[in-house]
């Protein structure tokens, strides 16, 4: 599989920690040590989970190298749906007026985003599809609570698209070389360290030690995995990007990999958690660093204790 454009849209409004301080009494150096953050993005009253999800997707069509009428697929992915029945995979396909094709959205937690390509992974080879599109979005802020000390100060919003071929389409394609998924429900408090539970009370974090220590165990453990199947050591790869829940587990992932920091990529600390979409954005972000050939090893651990790793080569 080919990435053949990548974009990314994030909301106006930037969200300082002071903000938090006032909510709660947690101090801007008391989250930063924490968290590494610093600020994030918060969606306005007029936006959503779909509405950034489209216009993150228009961002895109710039550089799309082909007409966008030869998508053939969209899997969407997000845990913090605007609409549960017309998700933001539909919208998408009614903004871009793509007729019948395939439409689907996925949820699992912040690891979608890998789970979603994989799917597509399933179409290009069953051969029901050529190019799609993914595109990620969180709206996580709808469903914080800002005032829980506990986790009200992590969560950021944001979309990306991901613009994917079956075939090369030409020399300035990401290559996904390899991608696997898993899920771990059945370890620690999987179950219960974080929910979304719009029902009854939304957002919570009730084990952030748990979700820590699984976390820093499950991301190099996929990242491994990945690398060993595809004959590549550890100090081949040029960068890794995490899932961007928090900047300690991102420097713990680097300490268990026994990789310099100078390869880690990371957005958190200034747009906090952006749950699925967040490894999507970074890798936009950070084009300009790539050099050909560079190899690049994403992973992510995300709620129910999913998780999953992929090896892009520029």
């Amino acid at each position: 599989m080919f990435i053949n454009a990548l974009s990314h849209y994030l909301p106006e409004t930037v969200v300082p920690n002071a903000h938090f301080e006032t909510l709660t009494g947690l101090s801007n150096d008391w989250i930063v040590e924490r968290t590494g953050i610093r600020q994030r993005r918060k969606a306005s009253v007029q936006e959503n989970t779909n509405t950034m999800a489209v216009e993150a997707v228009r961002q895109g069509l710039a550089t799309l190298p082909y007409d966008v009428q030869e998508i053939d697929l969209i899997v969407g992915a997000t845990y913090t749906p605007y609409d549960t029945i017309v998700s933001l995979a539909h919208a998408v396909q009614y903004d871009l007026n793509i007729p019948e094709i395939p439409v689907i959205s996925v949820s699992t937690a912040c690891s979608s985003l890998l789970n979603a390509i994989e799917l597509v992974q399933g179409y290009f080879c069953m051969g029901k599809a050529q190019r799609a599109l993914v595109v990620v979005s969180d709206h996580n802020t709808a469903y914080a609570d800002e005032n829980d000390k506990m986790a009200g100060h992590l969560w950021g919003d944001g979309a990306a698209a991901l613009f994917i071929s079956k075939e090369r389409i030409s020399d300035s394609d990401l290559f996904i070389r390899d991608i696997l998924t898993g899920g771990a429900a059945t370890v620690g408090k999987a179950t219960e360290s974080v929910t979304m539970r719009p029902l009854d009370g939304g957002m919570s974090m009730p084990h952030g030690r748990d979700v820590f220590q699984n976390a820093v165990t499950y991301m190099p453990k996929a990242t491994r995995k990945l690398l060993h199947r595809n004959g590549i050591m550890l100090d081949q790869v040029d960068w890794v990007l995490p899932h961007q829940a928090n900047f300690r587990i991102s420097k713990k992932v680097m300490e268990e990999l026994g990789l310099p920091m100078e390869k880690l990529l990371s957005n958190i600390q200034y747009l906090g958690n952006t749950g699925c979409a967040g490894c999507a954005i970074a890798l936009d972000e950070n084009k300009f660093r790539y050099q050909k050939g560079d190899l690049i090893a994403m992973t992510t651990f995300g709620g129910g204790y999913s998780y999953g790793a992929m090896l892009v080569e520029v």
